[in-house]
């Protein structure tokens, strides 16, 4: 302690410009990924709040204060109820890489076989959803399905999404080369902005997307397209190669983004 409080003695505006650094540079991350929501208009919100709270004190205005000290509580509840979204969009980014567990490393093996069976579901237009699970653990999805821990085969993947088969119509969740659970189901996105002509899969798929780090591949049963969701974005319709960079990308933390789904 003695040597702390000695060089800070000695190198007291050192010391300053640190503190100064090291705040700014934990505001510029927590905007950051603020910005990337409609939290920046909570937070101009809340500014506005600020402002005026600071104003009426300065000047003692006694009903603006009494407003204030009765209605502020009100206010600030209603606030995070109305952008309880994207609070939970964010607190999802801040979870990212602390699921616990090896992240998995794809192959091109691996890939090509996801990607052949992928490719048969399409063609016989057999809706499809299947969730890979990244760094972030999604225990409370893979609880709501059955479990399997079975080694990933195509075959397997091809037999769960059969018509004839009872896990048809949830989704398969997938870790490295095991398939964790099928008949799955996952969080509807709240957007209200999504292509209306998207089913309840591709919904499924964008919820997933906003709630975690997990990427989610989606098999049209009316069209036969294949899309892919993550980081809260949904691409539509990817040819094959398209996908597996996609997959390569995602799947090795490089998160290289392909044209992103047009909403108009």
């Amino acid at each position: 302690m003695a040597f702390l409080t000695t060089m800070r003695e000695q190198f007291g505006p050192l010391f300053a410009i640190l503190d100064f650094v090291l705040l700014a540079l934990l505001l510029y991350q927590i905007i950051s990924i603020f910005a990337k929501t409609r939290l920046m208009q909570l937070f101009r919100v809340l500014f506005v709040i600020l402002a005026v709270y600071l104003v009426g004190f300065i000047f003692k205005l006694p009903i603006l204060l009494w407003f204030m000290d009765k209605f502020l509580i009100v206010i600030l509840v209603g606030l995070i109820i109305i952008f309880q979204p994207e609070l939970r969009s964010v607190m999802t980014q801040f979870r990212m890489g602390r699921g616990g567990g090896v992240p998995h490393k794809a192959t091109t093996e691996y890939l090509d076989s996801l990607i052949d069976a992928l490719e048969v579901l399409s063609t016989k237009r057999r809706g499809a959803l299947v969730v890979i699970r990244r760094k972030m653990t999604i225990k409370n999805v893979i609880e709501t399905g059955t479990r399997l821990d079975a080694n990933f085969s195509s075959v397997l993947l091809l037999t769960i999404f059969d018509h004839d088969t009872p896990l048809h119509d949830g989704a398969v969740v997938v870790h490295g080369n095991k398939i964790l659970a099928a008949g799955c189901f996952l969080p509807l996105t709240e957007q209200t902005n999504i292509v209306r002509s998207f089913g309840a899969r591709h919904r499924a798929a964008q919820g997933m997307a906003e709630d975690s780090d997990a990427v989610v591949l989606v098999v049209s049963e009316e069209t036969g397209a294949i899309s892919l969701a993550c980081n809260e974005k949904l691409y539509y319709d990817l040819s094959p190669r398209e996908l597996k960079d996609s997959l390569l990308s995602f799947l090795n933390y490089r998160d290289t983004l392909v044209a992103e789904v047009d909403d108009d």
